[in-house]
């Protein structure tokens, strides 16, 4: 097996994981806020995390290089988790979907001020069509629009904030101040807003928290050596088969079957990302490659980023050589 359909596979795996992850979510949902279920997320991904950074051995303080944007990419990851956490409550998964697949959309547009990107006609295009792609699925006039609605596109539009804000700094600042202070912060925020919204959890769905954690810890590692066997122009794609998953989750445990619309359109969105990510993959037609450089899962501020784990990764095998 070649070096790319080894990283695909890998991918598709880690994605699967996530996926499962977001069912565990919809599951606990029914019955309990989304900021208790982010409390006790970051309450079980902490052992894991710090066992995790205890490792790096490099010297350094962490206080962040710049404050400022590492506090507005903080609180977009923060909300990033509520907001996703709270639409995967109360919409079908593939809708959800549909919706936070906007996120490499958003990241292209926010790459022109953030990041000085100079967007060309054809991604302009593949931006406003996969924007056409999310009108498809919300359909305006047609279907009634929720809270839960608006808490997916908040969430598109958070985690891409946070994405480009850690391609913007995060060759100046330590991965341990990207992973550790939206994580400080979220359990700090949600712990309070949970006090007021507490629901007793039984044994089982206290595992059931624990168990979303190591899903979330081992779906990274595997996208980590996706990434390490494979050019990111394949494996950043994979992430778009969580709709395949989100089918077969929505309907063999919630009796939720997608119609047409909403495939149609997250067909459009699917189509959208892709296109930009190969533009960005060939080569002269982004500076930056932003959309590549996002490593395709939304920032909840529970487990550490692809990317920050890839960095960790990339210093340790670096001394090690």
């Amino acid at each position: 097996m070649g070096p790319n359909a080894r990283g695909a596979l890998l991918s598709l795996l880690s994605f699967a994981l996530y996926a499962t992850h977001d069912l565990i979510v919809k599951g606990l949902g029914a019955t309990y806020s989304p900021f208790q279920i982010v409390f006790f997320s970051v309450l079980f991904s902490f052992p894991l995390v710090v066992v995790m950074l205890i490792r790096d051995s490099q010297p350094g303080h962490l206080r962040p290089v710049h404050p400022w944007w590492t506090a507005i990419r903080t609180a977009a990851a923060v909300i990033t988790g509520g907001a996703a956490f709270y639409a995967f409550s109360n919409l079908p998964l593939a809708q959800v979907y549909a919706l936070i697949f906007a996120a490499p959309l958003i990241i292209t547009i926010l790459s022109i001020p953030i990041l000085g990107e100079r967007v060309r006609l054809r991604r302009w295009i593949a931006v406003i069509v996969g924007l056409c792609g999310v009108i498809v699925v919300l359909r305006p006039g047609v279907t009634a629009l929720t809270p839960a609605h608006l808490a997916g596109l908040v969430a598109a539009v958070g985690s891409a904030l946070a994405s480009i804000i850690v391609r913007k700094i995060g060759n100046d600042e330590r991965a341990e101040v990207l992973v550790l202070y939206p994580m400080l912060t979220n359990f700090v925020v949600m712990g309070a807003l949970t006090a007021f919204v507490y629901v007793p959890m039984p044994l089982e769905h206290l595992a059931l928290n624990a168990t979303m954690a190591v899903l979330g810890f081992v779906a990274s590692v595997v996208i980590i050596y996706a990434y390490k066997a494979a050019e990111a122009v394949i494996v950043a794609p994979m992430q778009y088969s969580q709709i395949l998953w989100a089918v077969v989750f929505g309907a063999a445990f919630f009796d939720e079957w997608p119609d047409g619309v909403t495939l149609f359109g997250a067909a459009i969105i699917i189509a959208s990302g892709v296109y930009i990510v190969l533009r960005e993959g060939g080569g002269g037609a982004s500076e930056n490659t932003p959309v590549l450089r996002n490593r395709s899962r939304y920032d909840t501020a529970i487990l550490p980023r692809i990317s920050t784990l890839l960095q960790l990764f990339a210093r340790r095998t670096a001394r090690r050589d």
